[in-house]
C-alpha cells in the first residue's frame, strides 16, 4: 500500500528555494557566456547553454507550482495540478533538444579543433560548478516532493557534472594542449543529457497519457475488487494518475443485491477496501445488478 513519507517544505518557502535558483543561474549564464567567447571554447558555451535551460526549467517550475496551487473553476473543473506535470514535460522536451545540439557542435569541431585558452575554461567551469552545486542543494528537498521540480533538479544536476567535465577539459588543454579533448567532452555532457531526459520523460508522458500508476498492477485491483462481500463483478475500469501523487479509479461494479441502500453499503465498502489496499481516494462506482449490467462488458477501459 502506497505511503507518503515526504516531509514537506511549506509553498512558500519552496517558492522562494527555486526563485533564488533562477535568479542564480541567470547570472551564472552570462559569466560563462562570456566566458566561452572569450576562451573560444565551446564546451564552456555548452555548458552555458545548458545553464540557460536550467534557469529556464527553474523559471517554468516556479511558473508551474503556483499555478498548480489554483482551485478548481468552471474551466479547469480538475483544478490546475497537472501544470507542474506539463513543466516536466516542457523541461525533459527542452533538454533532449539541447543535447541534439551539442552533437552537432561538437561533431564539426571534431574536424577542425580550435585554440582554446585553458586557463579561462577552468575558472569560469569552477564557479559554475559552485553555483549549480549551490542551486541543486536548493531543490534537493522539493525534487523527492514534485516531478516538476525533479526535472529542473536533474537539469541542473547534468550541468554540475558536465561543469566538472569541462574543468578537466581545461586542465588537459593546460597540461598537452589537447584541443580535441573540448569536443570530446562537449559530446559526452550532450550524451549524459540525452541518456537522462530519455529515461525520465517517459513517466511524464504515462501521466499525460492518463496511464495506471508505475507499480500498480491493474488485474491486482481487479481482483481485490471482486473479493469484497457482495460484489459479483467489475468491468470498465479505469484506472489512471491523475497527477504525481494521485491516483484514480472509476468502474461499473455489479453487486448481488437489488436494493438500493444494500447497493450503496457494498460502494462504501468498496471505496474504503481501495483507499487502505492501494492508496486510490478518488473513486467513481457505478453499481448495478445483474438485471441492469452491461451487455457484453470490457473489463478493463470501454
Amino acid at each position: 500500500m502506497p505511503h507518503d513519507h515526504h516531509h514537506h517544505l511549506s509553498p512558500d518557502a519552496g517558492d522562494r528555494r527555486v526563485a533564488l535558483a533562477v535568479g542564480v543561474n541567470l547570472a551564472l549564464t552570462l559569466v560563462q557566456i562570456a566566458g566561452g567567447i572569450v576562451s573560444g571554447s565551446v564546451a564552456l558555451i555548452a555548458d552555458a547553454v545548458h545553464n540557460l535551460s536550467d534557469a529556464l526549467s527553474l523559471g517554468i517550475a516556479f511558473a508551474a507550482r503556483k499555478i498548480a496551487r489554483r482551485p478548481s473553476d468552471g474551466t479547469m473543473t480538475f483544478g490546475y495540478g497537472r501544470a507542474e506535470v506539463v513543466a516536466a514535460l516542457v523541461n525533459y522536451t527542452t533538454l533532449i533538444v539541447i543535447g541534439l545540439y551539442l552533437v552537432y557542435e561538437a561533431a564539426f569541431r571534431m574536424i577542425d579543433p580550435p585554440g582554446v585558452d585553458g586557463w579561462l575554461v577552468v575558472i569560469v567551469a569552477g564557479v559554475a560548478l559552485a553555483v549549480d552545486l549551490v542551486t541543486a542543494l536548493l531543490t534537493l528537498r522539493l525534487s523527492r516532493e514534485s516531478v516538476n521540480i525533479r526535472a529542473a533538479f536533474l537539469h541542473n544536476l547534468a550541468d554540475a557534472l558536465g561543469s566538472v567535465a569541462v574543468i578537466a577539459a581545461g586542465s588537459l588543454i593546460l597540461l598537452y594542449d589537447w584541443r580535441l579533448v573540448d569536443p570530446l567532452v562537449t559530446l559526452g555532457i550532450a550524451g549524459y543529457i540525452l541518456w537522462m531526459a530519455f529515461r525520465e520523460i517517459g513517466p511524464v508522458i504515462r501521466i499525460l497519457m492518463l496511464g495506471s500508476p508505475p507499480g500498480l498492477e491493474t488485474g491486482e485491483v481487479l481482483a481485490e475488487m471482486e473479493a469484497v462481500a457482495g460484489v459479483e463483478s467489475v468491468h470498465h475500469l479505469h484506472l489512471w494518475q491523475f497527477s504525481e501523487h494521485s491516483t484514480s479509479l472509476e468502474a461499473h461494479v455489479v453487486v448481488a443485491v437489488t436494493e438500493l441502500a444494500a447497493g450503496r453499503e457494498i460502494g462504501d465498502r468498496l471505496r474504503a477496501h481501495l483507499a487502505d489496499r492501494f492508496g486510490i481516494r478518488h473513486v467513481t462506482l457505478d453499481i448495478e445488478s445483474a438485471e441492469t449490467a452491461c451487455a457484453e462488458p470490457s473489463r478493463i477501459g470501454g
